[in-house]
């Protein structure tokens, strides 16, 4: 009983570290090993699932646990190991034993040919792997890999502190399957024999994983190469006297959003190959290499031929990055003059506007003036009409009372006017 509460994973985070087993081998062994890539989703790992469970059916080999992602286990005279990854499955069948023909094509045929033709995926790679006792003499080993592969590709290592000798040309043969033999000491133990078996598919299968990433870079080349000129265009246009600049914005605009839909697409394969890239150096750094008749070793062999592919692939993400961010920038600093080139047309407006209001103010005060005038001058001549009858009584003539009543009426005009707009104010 735990002194504490257990986390609900706790058992099954610790299982997951020893849930994939090494194989055991003997020398003389071989072994078929296929990966086959599929969409990373839960449909497509069903599926690939349902495939393991049609192959062990053929075999009459028991079924696996349902959402299993390794299964390790007897196929009829043959043992099968199969691994479940994030978007590729692996499946290695181990035989004891070899066929007179070195890398017989007849030994794939473990997987049968319906089966494989209802494979959900694409073949990834597939190889054939050759395990024999390591001959007392050394020097019989390099006429035997000079036959069975291309000699000019030929990557063979002392492994392990001389444990065994590995070796492939990593080409496809005329079957369509990779050969890698392994010469293993007579003290090397089966234990270790099986994992040095389990690391050359490692190597192959993050390898060819990683290349995809490759792949995607040349298929971005054209792309980013026009993206490229009219980035540059547009940001050469930017310093014309004669640019528009608002038309301009929107080129940049469009350029900044092909570019991140660029990287949007990518951003998966290139993070992916980059974890398959350094995967690819581990396991070839675990087999602790030695130089073995003179020839290159695996690790020579990927610096030569693999690690500028995955440079390019690196180049091609930062150059990615980078045309993003001279867009974004380009796009900021073209959105500053259009707002500053708008805020000189705000203010010219709000100056017409000043001068406007002031013109408008001064036709008001006018039009105030004349209407005290106009005002005054029907009141003038209706207080005559009131007071021309006093001007009989008091012998004053219509003119002089007018006279005299034209100032006090202009002078209450002008007050009541000015009463009212201060209410109204």
């Amino acid at each position: 009983m735990p002194p504490v509460n257990d986390h609900p994973l706790r058992h099954r985070l610790t299982a997951e570290l020893h849930a994939r087993p090494f194989p055991v081998l003997k020398a003389p062994a071989m072994a078929a090993y296929l990966a086959i890539k599929h969409s990373p989703d839960d449909v497509a790992r069903a599926r690939a699932h349902d495939q393991l469970t049609a192959l062990l059916d053929h075999y009459g080999a028991p079924r696996p646990d349902v959402g299993a992602t390794h299964y390790f286990g007897a196929l009829g005279n043959y043992t099968v190991k199969w691994e479940q990854h994030t978007e590729f499955v692996t499946y290695t069948v181990f035989q004891t034993g070899l066929s007179e023909r070195a890398f017989d094509p007849a030994e794939f045929e473990v997987f049968p040919r319906h089966w494989l033709d209802g494979m959900a995926g694409v073949c990834m790679t597939s190889a054939l792997i050759r395990i024999l006792p390591r001959p007392a003499d050394d020097a019989r080993i390099m006429p035997e890999l000079d036959n069975w592969l291309v000699a000019e590709s030929i990557a063979v290592a002392d492994v392990l502190d001389g444990s065994a000798v590995v070796a492939s040309d990593f080409r496809i043969d005329p079957a369509g399957h990779l050969r890698f033999a392994v010469y293993a000491s007579e003290t090397t133990g089966p234990g270790r024999v099986g994992r040095i078996v389990q690391r050359l598919c490692e190597i192959e299968t993050y390898k060819s994983m990683s290349l995809l990433g490759f792949a995607k870079t040349r298929e971005l080349a054209g792309p980013l190469n026009t993206l490229d000129t009219q980035l540059n265009d547009l940001t050469g246009a930017m310093r014309s006297p004669d640019a528009r600049t608002e038309e301009t914005l929107h080129a940049l605009l469009d350029v900044s959003v092909a570019l991140e839909q660029q990287g949007a697409r990518s951003a998966y394969r290139f993070a992916a190959t980059g974890a398959y890239a350094a995967l690819v150096a581990e396991r070839i750094a675990v087999l602790r290499e030695a130089r073995f008749m003179g020839r290159q070793s695996f690790a020579e062999f990927m610096m030569r031929r693999y690690e500028p592919a995955m440079r390019t692939v690196k180049a091609t993400e930062a150059r990615l990055h980078a045309m993003s961010a001279r867009a974004i920038r380009a796009s900021e600093l073209l959105r500053t003059q259009v707002d500053v080139e708008r805020s000189a047309q705000n203010q010219a407006i709000l100056a017409s506007m000043d001068r406007r209001s002031d013109l408008q103010l001064r036709l008001q005060r006018t039009v105030e003036g004349l209407s005290v005038v106009a005002i005054s001058y029907y009141a003038v001549s209706l207080v005559g009409y009131l007071l021309y009858p006093l001007a009989a009584h008091f012998e004053i003539s219509k003119g002089l009372l007018t006279a005299a009543a034209t100032l006090p009426v202009i002078g209450a005009v002008w007050l009541m006017l000015r009463r009212i707009k201060r209410h109204v104010e």
